[in-house]
């Protein structure tokens, strides 16, 4: 790996707290990726890190793929890093079983995400009449207001699949289950992105840094163990684990050609339905 030794600042960077994206960058952010720039972290939840990088804000973010066709002009998608995946959808939740969500209010934590995109995609297949108000909330509120009845149902993400049976909520239906039925690719769900401004050759060693950060994790899991917890947000150490192990998988070492194929299917199906702009023809193109 070409070592960075341009004089520059640090490159700002926001990715979450979550333990997919600590385990990925722990090995970069803590200076153990020879040659790798120094980073400046910001932790975001994915909502925030969206709206950063509609607005140009730093330098590389963890974003949701239902962002790109609002950010590539100006941001480049890495061909690593992010998360992709099989049997790691959204959930949507709801207090009974077999509920119909025909007119019926739904809390999401962002209309930009693509869980909301995999989740419109699935309404517009299965429920005819579509759904009612879409309320958007904190994604740690959520599964507290369906419990609680303020919203007919929930659109969840991450842990949120191995704890919504402590709430006492149901599995309506997964999202990633109807994506791969209907496609038989890989689920899309957070990219990394860095600004085209930066130019091929930091782009390139970016793409190499995040390689060997991951590569590093899987290699010695307990060294990224603490930065992990510290961020994780009380989640119980399994929980977390179980996290790492659904997210973080070969689409984070490399797309490869089955992972731009689940990109473009999402992106072009979501756009012929009306929720994002339509992808340019090079826009996926790295670097």
């Amino acid at each position: 790996m070409t070592p960075f030794t341009e004089p520059v600042q640090p490159l700002r960077i926001a990715y979450s707290p979550c333990p997919n994206d600590t385990f990925v960058f722990d090995a970069w952010a803590h200076g153990r990726v020879p040659g790798a720039p120094a980073l400046d972290v910001t932790f975001a939840d994915i909502d925030i890190t969206n709206g950063m990088a509609e607005r140009g804000e730093l330098d590389v973010l963890k974003v949701s793929y239902a962002v790109l066709p609002y950010v590539l002009d100006e941001y480049a998608l890495l061909p690593c890093g992010g998360a992709l995946g099989r049997g790691c959808g959204p959930l949507v939740l709801t207090r009974g079983a077999d509920v119909d969500l025909t007119g019926r209010t739904v809390a999401v934590p962002s209309e930009r995400s693509t869980a909301y995109m995999l989740f419109r995609l699935w309404a517009a297949d299965t429920i005819p009449g579509g759904v009612g108000e879409i309320v958007v909330m904190p994604f740690h509120e959520i599964m507290p207001a369906v419990r609680d009845g303020k919203v007919d149902a929930g659109l969840v993400i991450h842990e949120a699949r191995f704890t919504y049976q402590n709430y006492g909520l149901h599995k309506l239906a997964d999202m990633g289950e109807h994506w791969e039925a209907t496609t038989g690719l890989p689920i899309p769900l957070g990219a990394i992105i860095a600004k085209r401004s930066l130019g091929a050759d930091v782009l390139n060693l970016l793409a190499d840094s995040v390689r060997v950060s991951v590569r590093a994790a899987w290699d010695d899991p307990e060294a990224s163990r603490p930065y992990v917890m510290a961020h994780a947000q009380e989640m119980d150490p399994s929980v977390a684990d179980q996290h790492i192990g659904l997210y973080v998988n070969e689409f984070t070492a490399d797309l490869g050609d089955d992972g731009y194929a689940a990109i473009r299917g999402l992106l072009t199906r979501a756009a012929a339905e009306g929720l994002v702009p339509p992808l340019g023809p090079n826009s996926l193109e790295f670097p």
